[in-house]
């Protein structure tokens, strides 16, 4: 292994994007390659997203695992589908389980719910895909088996959850060497991981509900103080959703899955910023922070006050998006001044993002994680499954739409996006990283839209990211004039380092008139675009 100061990067890179007819973006190098492979090899974009997704749970473990949910928007050509890959909760995960806690825990079996990504995988293949299910899993095996080289970024991950995750039940046996995380540059092999993937492929995912893995899913949270049952994975069913949708600026329409997502609270923002004028350039600390950080707060507001379980919606979803509420919620946005937003009262009535697109026009959004890094820090023995902790995003408040309960759907923060223009498909793209995806996107869509970026360019640009509470934190090369006109507005400003991971990490692939695309991923993360 080199030294360390051999790892050191002491500037940024800048990227350029990649153009092409086919295309994939991922998070990782190798799991990119992985969903080029299937292009290469006859598959379409639904069989890229899907090996890419695989691999990633393999090279980037502290991300996303066989153990967690997903969610997908595709294209087909003529139009979006959504599909909601998440799981339900125990059906012992009464409110009564939890009583004398103030809030959901946030890590060990009290926080997994049955994992929907592996049915995520082979929903998508049975409906869209064109390579047999198996080929998909060809690359991750590989990986798992024979090793593949850390990078310094997901080291760095990896060891930053070891002292909070080593002592939950199955995860130093599975994911330490020695007691310690792989250094950067270090061989990592996982053969037990690669017997798992081998089982879903040959199953069509079905073991990991119904056969071998779910019987010692089940057996390893009965003997550790878990309520995750045989019955409860067996009972585990994704649905296909109709994306939700807002016109931004005329022309274009963003769309989301929707709830039990956040994705809705994008949307929101959108539609208030709408209200207001686009943002004139690069620099400018109204348009392109203070407005949307204003608009953010309040859709994030109403979010946390309404969104759940999607059967407890009824209405609610098209009551918040609709135009006349979202315009009444704009006019408390005062274009000087910061706001302490309040729920308002419409009618009533750790993560992977990726992408891929191929020459016959199908365009795959993609997302999939175990939320906390690592998720609940429980991993199955002998099994590389990694599970989830997405329960924690429960609330224990009697009557809220998103209160504990047995076979809910919690509120999920992951979420692809889209963006169609006059009726056709412009991007696939997504933002990972917890509440910073409903930001992200935002933000995205400004400099892609407002400002006419590049897809490139409006991944790189500076973010910022509102926190619980009154804390706004920007990246370090946000510009000082920025942040001293922020300051100045009443938000309390916090600059971050430059080697900050807090802000998330985007992928995007923007179609041309010609029928060619764009790919851009971001420098924030290990990211690779690639194509053909």
């Amino acid at each position: 292994m080199q030294n360390q100061p051999f790892w050191n990067f002491p500037y940024r890179s800048t990227r350029l994007p990649v153009l092409a007819a086919n295309a994939v973006c991922t998070s990782q190098p190798l799991a990119a390659q992985a969903g080029l492979r299937m292009l290469l090899g006859g598959g379409n974009a639904v069989d890229a997203a899907i090996a890419a997704a695989i691999t990633l749970t393999v090279v980037e473990p502290v991300m996303n695992g066989i153990g967690g949910d997903a969610f997908a928007l595709v294209w087909d050509g003529r139009r979006l589908h959504g599909l909601n890959a998440s799981g339900r909760t125990p059906a012992a995960w009464t409110p009564a389980r939890f009583k004398g806690r103030d809030t959901m825990p946030e890590l060990g079996w009290d926080t997994v719910t049955v994992p929907g990504a592996v049915s995520g995988w082979a929903d998508l293949s049975r409906r869209f895909g064109r390579l047999p299910f198996a080929d998909l899993f060809k690359p991750a095996i590989a990986y798992a088996q024979d090793g593949f080289c850390v990078s310094p970024t997901i080291a760095r991950q990896w060891a930053d959850q070891v002292d909070t995750l080593k002592g939950q039940p199955g995860f130093a046996d599975a994911f330490l060497r020695d007691g310690a995380a792989p250094a950067a540059g270090d061989l990592w092999r996982f053969p037990a991981q690669a017997h798992t993937l081998e089982r879903i492929a040959d199953s069509q995912g079905r073991d990991f509900y119904e056969g071998e893995l779910a019987e010692r899913i089940a057996a390893f949270a009965a003997k550790t103080g878990g309520a995750l049952s045989r019955a409860d994975l067996a009972s585990h069913a994704n649905e296909w959703v109709e994306p939700i949708a807002t016109t931004y600026r005329d022309d274009y329409v963003v769309h989301e899955i929707p709830p039990n997502g956040q994705g809705i609270a994008a949307l929101m923002a959108l539609g208030m910023l709408n209200a207001f004028p686009p943002a004139r350039d690069i620099a400018d600390a109204t348009g392109l922070y203070h407005l949307p950080i204003e608009a953010l707060k309040l859709a994030f507001t109403d979010l946390y006050a309404y969104v759940g379980e999607p059967a407890g919606m009824g209405t609610l979803t098209e009551a918040l998006l609709d135009p006349d509420y979202l315009r009444g919620r704009a006019r408390l946005i005062n274009p000087k001044v910061a706001g302490a937003p309040a729920a308002g009262v419409p009618h009533s009535g750790g993560t992977v993002y990726l992408t891929a697109a191929d020459d016959t026009g199908m365009m795959v959004s993609f997302i999939q994680s175990n939320y906390k890094g690592f998720g609940s820090g429980v991993v199955v023995p002998d099994t590389g499954i990694a599970l989830h902790n997405r329960g924690r995003d429960f609330s224990l408040s009697p009557g809220h739409r998103n209160q504990v309960g047995p076979g809910k759907r919690p509120l999920h923060t992951i979420i692809p996006a889209f963006i169609t223009c006059q009726g056709k498909p412009l991007a696939s793209f997504g933002v990972m990283g917890g509440n910073m995806q409903a930001q992200g996107h935002v933000q995205v869509v400004q400099r892609l839209v407002d400002l006419g970026c590049n897809p490139q360019v409006a991944i790189d640009a500076p973010r910022f990211r509102i926190l619980p509470g009154p804390l706004i934190t920007l990246e370090a090369a946000v510009p000082p004039q920025v942040g001293n006109t922020l300051a100045d507005m009443g938000h309390a400003i916090q600059l971050m380092p430059a080697d900050s991971l807090e802000f998330g990490s985007g992928q995007m692939i923007l179609r041309q008139e010609n029928g060619g695309y764009i790919a851009a991923t971001d420098p924030r993360r290990d990211g690779s675009a690639v194509g053909y």
